[in-house]
């Protein structure tokens, strides 16, 4: 006779706790009732006629589809992701995204608020940005290969900035053990 399988009653009453990673990671809703307009009336020009550059509304209207939105934020120097462009359209739908439209005055808080959301990323993220230049495995990176990279790539360093980033953190062989290295930068 096989054995008999054990049924668990759930409890309705009882609900799921939520990981400490869930509840730690979730940014609070956008709401641009709350959002103090920072810019100055020169920016707020700039920023408008940006905006007008991509509204494809009848005349008059000055209005972008949401799907827009991202795109607008980047041409205006922002680089939000699509998931905090989502968060302050209020997550809105495939079809919303297309079908949708924002005015200016609705736009403008939500240019704001990405403005000041930089992240600033972490230790590990840092970490890891680096660990792909370590070609041996073993904690380290070319100095030259870093000073390389900073000097070329992304938002690009001067040689003097560089070499004030980076000195005396190279040893004998000219390696830099990234990790302090990076907890070094980070402590300011």
């Amino acid at each position: 006779m096989a054995p008999k399988k054990l049924e668990l009653k759930k409890d309705p009453a009882v609900k799921p706790v939520p990981l400490p990673s869930e509840a730690n990671t979730r940014e609070p809703d956008f709401d641009p009732k709350n959002v103090q307009i920072e810019f100055s009336a020169d920016q707020i020009e700039e920023f408008r006629e940006a905006f007008q550059l991509f509204d494809e509304s009848p005349a008059g209207q000055i209005k972008i589809r949401l799907s827009q939105c991202g795109d607008v934020m980047r041409a205006l120097g922002q680089n939000p992701t699509n998931a905090q462009v989502h968060r302050v359209l209020g997550q809105p739908g495939p079809e919303d995204l297309s079908s949708k439209k924002v005015d200016f005055e609705t736009f403008l808080p939500m240019l704001q608020h990405v403005s000041q959301c930089k992240d600033q990323g972490t230790f590990e993220d840092f970490v890891e940005g680096l660990r792909v230049f370590d070609k041996e495995g073993n904690g380290t990176v070319m100095g030259a290969e870093l000073r390389h990279v900073l000097a070329t790539l992304g938002e690009r360093m001067t040689e003097r900035e560089v070499e004030q980033l980076m000195g005396g953190q190279e040893d004998t062989s000219g390696c830099i053990t990234y990790e302090a290295f990076v907890k070094q930068i980070m402590a300011g």
